[in-house]
Formats: structure tokens, C-alpha cells, sequence
């Protein structure tokens, strides 16, 4: 019997990625959602202080990318992944005992610049540990196992700190210093996968990032990215504004929101991937397809902020609405264009690729909410037009680069791979 192309090839290990991702996501999960009062309890000092350290590292952080992608071409990205997760693990670990200002920073920076990083390298590991559509699919169940675990981590945390008072967030700290630890060992069964005829692929450590830059095709996809980018922050720093606000509706739906995108994206991320692949679109129209939905739910928001209604039960179901089109975007959007750009990356300089496209994700979440209040104090409507014509602009730039990139970034391609030993022909989904 023949078997379905691509859905049958399994990456020896992959388990571990998404797993690892899964507890991963549990401790981010239980800090993000508290963030300024998870550190301002464990390090005592104001909110005001703690605010104006977590932004300035987390823009000094962003230094730590071009490093890492060095790092990733020179060692290898599972060594660079081992790296940051302990020093996430030393960096939780510490920070119940950073009472002072410059102690607060110094953990903060280092931190910072670990989470800044990391994603770059889990890109890069997924480019490593898989081939054509084993990557969509290794990308679309990290994702939404990391989803769940954001989700079942921040309840954790609630929990804890309902029980334990203050003192929950020191047990949060530590709780989230040992999910990183866990999720570091997870990682060890998966192994590289190494092109016909066994050798893997010449790193490239001084090759430069003059590599990157010559590339105008990945730099058009990085740009794209980061209008859509801006997307992903709309979510948790414009909606919770424009409803509360400007459309006058109860805090309560911004959670409600939340709840339904976390669990949206845990539960139907690997399925809506899955049928993406299925129907045989390409990276960069499934990316295009993606934020076409986006703009599609800022532009009903803006048709909410012109009519306000001034029935919670309409205005409930609206945003429900609105936010159920955007996560089916998400979850679109996320796996197609992740894997595009670590499918058009050379191989050998990956890390580096990977790390000029993570820039344009800390960007945007630099910019993101600067760009939107300024823009909510002109007009409740006038940020969403914003995202409108950036998510147009996105998904028009993704189109028409798609005949300047690599066939087998734009489409999963048949490979032959070896995971140590004899070379196997790997079928993929056109």
C-alpha cells in the first residue's frame, strides 16, 4: 500500500522537540502573564524600577542574536539550544536573590539576552533535525505543544501564588529554573539529519553576516515578517486597550480572548497545519493566507470601533469572532512562514539566517507598544487601519518574492537523508 507522502517520514526522535517545547512553555507560561509583579515580589524592588530594567535589557538582549547565530554555524544548533537553557536555569534560579538594582540588571540582562536568542536556535534546530514537510510538521506541534504548555503554566502559577501568597512567586522562579533544566534533557535523543552520502553539512564560522545582508529574497521574507510580527502583538497589548478603552466592554473579555487563542492554538495548531499540507500550498502562500486573515479581523475591529455596541452580549460574540478569525490566521501563518525562512537559509550559515530573521520578531516587539498607544490616542481605529495595510503589505511582499527564493523553500522537496546510517529516499507533500 502506498502511503501518504510526507506524513509518513518520521524524524527519529522528533518527540523530544515538541515535548521539550511543551515544558518549556510551561515555565515561560508562568511568569509572562505577571510579569511586572512576578519581579517586582521576587526582587522587591518598585514597578516602576523593574519596568524601566526589563526594557532596557530586553533591547540590550537583542545584541545577543548575531552571536548566537555565530554560535549555531560554528557548534551546532542543539549545543547553542543546551547553552541557553542553563542560562535561563541560573538565570531563574538567581533572581529571588537579586534584591539590589544592579544584581536585578545584571541577572535581567543575561536573561534577556538567553530568551532573545532562543528562538533563533530552536529555528534552526527544526532545520537541522528535519527535511521537507517534516519540518511544517515538526514546526506546527512544537508550536502548539508550546501553546499548551503557556497555558497550563500560567494556571500552575495562579495556583501557586493562590495558595502560597507572595512567597508563590519565588516558587514560581524556581518552578520555572527547573522546567528549563527538564526541557534541556529532553532534547537529547534527536539527532541531526544528514544530507545523501552521510556527511553533514561544512560549517561556515567566518563567513559573516555580509552572507545575509547580499540576500535580498530572505531579507524581503524578514521584512515581511516583521509587519506580521506586529500582528502577534496586537493580542496582548492593543485588544485589552481598544476594548477597554475605547469600546467600554468589561476587562473580563480580554481574558476571555486570551483563553480562546491559547487554547485555539494548542488544540487545532497541528490539525490546521496538517490540512494546510494536505492541500499542497506553498510556504509562501499559506504565509500570504495568513495575513490576509489578520487583516481581515483588524478590519472588523474597526468596524466594532465605528458602531460600538452597547450590548455586552453583542459586543461578546463580536470579539469572539474577531479573535477566533485571527488565531486561524496564526495558526496559518506561524508553522508556513517559520519554515520558510529556515528552508531558504543555506544550510551551512543557518544560525546566522536565522538570527537576522529572529531581529525582525524582538523589533516589532520593541516597536509594537510605542506604535499602537501613540496611534490609540489619535483614534481607537486608527492602529488596527495600521495593521491592516501591514498585514496587506506582508502578504503582498510574500507573493511576490516567492519566484526569487529556493524551490524547496517555497515547497517541500523529495530529499535523501541519512540519520547514520544507509541513505533513504524521504517522500514529502508537494
Amino acid at each position: 500500500m502506498k502511503r501518504k507522502s510526507g506524513e509518513s517520514e518520521r524524524v527519529p526522535g522528533e518527540w523530544a522537540l515538541p515535548v521539550a517545547a511543551a515544558v518549556n512553555g510551561v515555565g515561560t507560561g508562568m511568569y509572562i502573564p505577571f510579569t511586572l509583579v512576578f519581579f517586582h515580589y521576587i526582587t522587591g524592588l518598585s514597578f516602576t524600577v523593574v519596568g524601566a530594567v526589563l526594557t532596557a535589557t530586553g533591547l540590550v538582549g537583542i545584541g545577543a542574536l548575531p552571536l548566537a547565530g555565530a554560535a549555531v554555524d560554528r557548534y551546532g544548533a542543539k549545543r547553542v539550544q543546551y547553552l541557553l537553557y542553563g542560562v535561563r536555569v541560573a538565570g531563574f534560579a538567581l533572581y529571588p536573590l537579586a534584591h539590589s538594582l544592579a544584581a536585578f540588571a545584571a541577572v535581567a540582562l543575561v536573561t534577556a539576552a538567553a530568551d532573545r536568542a532562543f528562538p533563533a536556535a530552536q529555528q534552526s534546530l527544526i532545520g537541522e533535525v528535519a527535511r521537507g514537510a517534516g519540518r511544517d510538521r515538526l514546526q506546527a506541534s512544537t508550536r502548539a505543544l508550546q501553546n499548551a504548555g503557556n497555558g497550563a503554566g500560567s494556571l500552575l502559577a495562579t495556583l501557586v501564588i493562590a495558595f502560597a501568597g507572595s512567597t508563590g512567586y519565588t516558587y514560581a522562579a524556581w518552578g520555572n529554573a527547573l522546567s528549563f533544566a527538564l526541557a534541556a534533557l529532553l532534547l537529547r535523543p534527536l539527532k541531526p539529519v544528514r544530507a545523501a552520502g552521510g556527511a553533514p553539512a561544512p560549517r561556515r564560522a567566518g563567513a559573516g553576516y555580509r552572507l545575509v545582508l547580499a540576500d535580498r529574497p530572505f531579507l524581503v521574507v524578514t521584512g515581511a515578517n516583521f509587519l506580521n510580527a506586529l500582528s502577534y502583538s496586537a493580542l496582548s497589548i492593543l485588544f485589552p486597550l481598544f476594548v477597554v478603552e475605547w469600546l467600554h466592554g468589561p476587562a473580563v473579555f480580554t481574558g476571555a480572548a486570551f483563553t480562546i487563542n491559547t487554547v485555539l492554538c494548542a488544540v487545532a495548531g497541528v490539525f490546521v497545519g496538517s490540512r494546510v499540507r494536505r492541500a499542497g500550498a506553498r510556504r509562501t502562500r499559506a504565509a500570504a493566507l495568513g495575513g490576509a486573515l489578520f487583516a481581515t479581523a483588524f478590519a472588523a475591529q474597526i468596524v466594532l470601533g465605528t458602531l460600538r455596541p452597547g450590548s455586552g452580549a453583542v459586543l461578546g460574540v463580536a470579539l469572539v469572532a474577531v479573535v477566533v478569525v485571527y488565531t486561524i490566521g496564526e495558526l496559518i501563518h506561524s508553522p508556513a512562514a517559520e519554515v520558510l525562512a529556515v528552508s531558504a537559509a543555506p544550510e551551512a550559515v543557518r544560525g546566522r539566517y536565522m538570527a537576522a530573521y529572529q531581529m525582525s520578531w524582538s523589533l516589532a516587539k520593541a516597536v509594537a507598544p510605542s506604535l499602537f498607544t501613540a496611534l490609540l490616542t489619535l483614534d481607537g481605529r486608527a492602529p488596527w487601519a495600521v495593521l491592516v495595510l501591514t498585514s496587506a503589505v506582508a502578504a503582498a511582499l510574500l507573493i511576490r518574492v516567492e519566484r526569487r527564493l529556493p524551490a524547496e523553500a517555497v515547497r517541500p522537496q523529495p530529499v535523501t537523508v541519512t540519520h547514520g546510517g544507509a541513505a533513504t529516499p524521504a517522500p514529502v507533500t508537494a
